[in-house]
């Protein structure tokens, strides 16, 4: 049967209306996705720039705890160079006092407390004497005289252990001997003889006639005397000097040796001799490069 006209007319409408429906859809659809696009693309962009910004944040940080680092770096740095210096200045300030003690008045506690530990009795099958360290591990001087003809000696030690000893070399013009024995231990300063001054106080540390560890104080009362051998190389002392001193440290006020306690006169009181401390610097290194190849003082 053929349509007949309104029916047509009906159905060209509803075309017309579904075509519209979908192209209005198709618009508002698109125009959504554009909009999303668009969101989308914005929100992408906010995140770069976050995403920018916070690394940028990190790196900054990152810099200033490497600066921060190196600046606590430096700090500890110094402050450990403070607190060496201070050390070195607390330990200054000791030397100093003991100094001051030994200069300004009678007591020379300060510099015996230093220098006694590095003092040793000689005890041989014929005699004793007294001798002094001069290298942590071992070395000590005497006169020769201490241990001639002896067959057998000890070394005893501030702490009163007795210590084996060997020889190592001697010098009998000078009456020196270097010995040596196994250990470590303090030691004393060879000072410079040409320093010294009459008038001077000092100490003489030794064992006189068996009495170990004796300690007499006196002054300098002339240098550059004349020995037995010829030489003008002695101070003249008037520190008391007994048998048994031989060999010992006389020890100035800043508790350097300036000389090796020698001999005396015994026909007057207080006349006690000690080879000055640089003729016994160029004897010692004289036998140590002989026997050890090495100086020592």
């Amino acid at each position: 049967m053929a349509m007949k006209r309104h029916h047509k007319i009906i159905l060209g409408g509803f075309s017309t209306i579904v075509i519209l429906f979908m192209l209005i859809t198709g618009i508002l659809l698109n125009t959504i996705l554009i909009k999303m696009d668009t969101n989308y693309n914005s929100l992408n962009k906010k995140i770069i720039e976050l995403e920018l910004d916070t690394q940028g944040k990190i790196n900054t940080l990152t810099e200033s705890i490497i600066e921060t680092q190196g600046t606590l770096s430096n700090v500890n740095q110094s402050l450990g160079q403070q607190i060496g210096n201070f050390e070195t200045q607390i330990g200054g300030f000791k030397s100093e006092f003991a100094e001051l003690k030994a200069s300004a008045g009678e007591d020379f506690s300060g510099i015996i407390e230093n220098a006694a530990p590095a003092v040793v009795t000689i005890k041989t099958d014929i005699s004793q004497g007294t001798g002094f360290l001069i290298s942590k591990d071992g070395y000590l001087i005497t006169n020769y005289h201490v241990i001639t003809d002896a067959k057998q000696a000890g070394i005893f030690t501030y702490d009163k252990e007795m210590h084996q000893t060997w020889l190592v070399g001697i010098n009998t013009k000078l009456d020196l001997a270097l010995l040596k024995i196994e250990g470590n231990y303090e030691t004393l300063n060879l000072g410079n003889s040409n320093d010294v001054e009459v008038g001077e106080k000092v100490i003489a540390i030794g064992n006189p006639l068996g009495l170990q560890f004796s300690v007499s104080q006196g002054i300098v009362s002339a240098v550059h005397r004349t020995g037995e051998n010829g030489l003008d190389a002695y101070i003249q002392t008037d520190a008391a000097l007994n048998p048994g001193n031989s060999g010992g440290p006389l020890i100035n006020k800043e508790g350097d040796v300036i000389g090796i306690n020698n001999f005396k006169l015994g026909g007057g009181e207080n006349l006690g001799f000690a080879l000055e401390s640089n003729y016994i610097r160029e004897a010692v290194n004289e036998i140590a490069l002989e026997k050890i190849n090495q100086t020592l003082v």
